[in-house]
């Protein structure tokens, strides 16, 4: 059972800031963003589709697994080649943890077999507004506050990415998955939305204006959002395990 469903959100509020400030440590550096602090929320509250998000993006681990310079399984980011392996697939998998996160939820995007590891994310981005992408129940985010709007559609439970194409075919894009925050007006403005990613590095909870550092030209104006809704009511609750 969540525990949010037994413990007032204030009082969890409330012993998470606390011991976090007899530890002596930063909120922020302890892992409970700021943006769950009493505040006027930037894009709408966490719906209870957006907490279940938030549950499946944590059980996956990706702290832990799709590590970058490993060849990796896909769908569990498990490495699944000997430590001494030296062969192609093994730099970075962004694109295998946003497909793998897709599985989970029922929603197919661009993915093994039907496409390489190998530059997987430039092809996702090219693929999300392709026919089959189109007939697969992506949509874009094009209009003016689109960085908002994938926020609090994230904070509803749709599955959302912000993606960015590569100009160069040879050298990799990259993909991340927007997750639900509750950060305020003054944090987005400086962060954009709260997103999950593999890469160099990866993070279960990180900033979009720091996760295409790698990719000159790519961050605020050079990448594209994409959202699909979830159907929850078809993801058994032990998904989030």
């Amino acid at each position: 059972m969540n525990i949010r469903t037994l413990i007032p959100r204030p009082i969890v509020l409330a012993a998470v800031f606390a011991t976090v400030a007899v530890a002596g440590i930063s909120p922020r550096v302890a892992g409970v963003h700021a943006a769950y602090a009493p505040h006027e929320a930037c894009c709408g509250a966490i719906t209870p589709e957006g907490y279940r998000l938030a549950d499946v993006i944590d059980a996956m681990h990706v702290e832990q697994l799709w590590q970058a310079k490993e060849h990796i399984n896909w769908e569990t980011g498990q490495p699944d080649r000997p430590a001494n392996y030296e062969g192609p697939g093994k730099a970075t998998h962004c694109s295998a943890f946003a497909a793998a996160l897709g599985e989970r939820l029922h929603v197919y995007m661009l993915r093994p077999p039907q496409h390489s590891q190998i530059l997987l994310a430039s092809a996702q981005a090219e693929w999300f507004h392709e026919k089959d992408g189109v007939e697969k129940g992506w949509q874009p985010l094009n209009a003016q506050g689109r960085e908002q709007r994938a926020q609090e559609l994230a904070n509803q439970g749709s599955l959302v990415v912000i993606v960015y194409e590569s100009p160069n075919p040879h050298t990799p894009g990259h993909i991340v998955i927007v997750r639900p925050s509750e950060k305020s007006p003054e944090d987005f403005r400086k962060e954009g939305p709260q997103v999950a990613e593999a890469g160099t590095n990866n993070y279960s909870s990180f900033i979009a204006a720091r996760s295409f550092t790698h990719h000159p030209g790519a961050w605020p104006d050079g990448v594209r959002y994409y959202w699909h809704s979830v159907d929850w009511a078809s993801i058994p609750p032990s998904s989030a395990k």
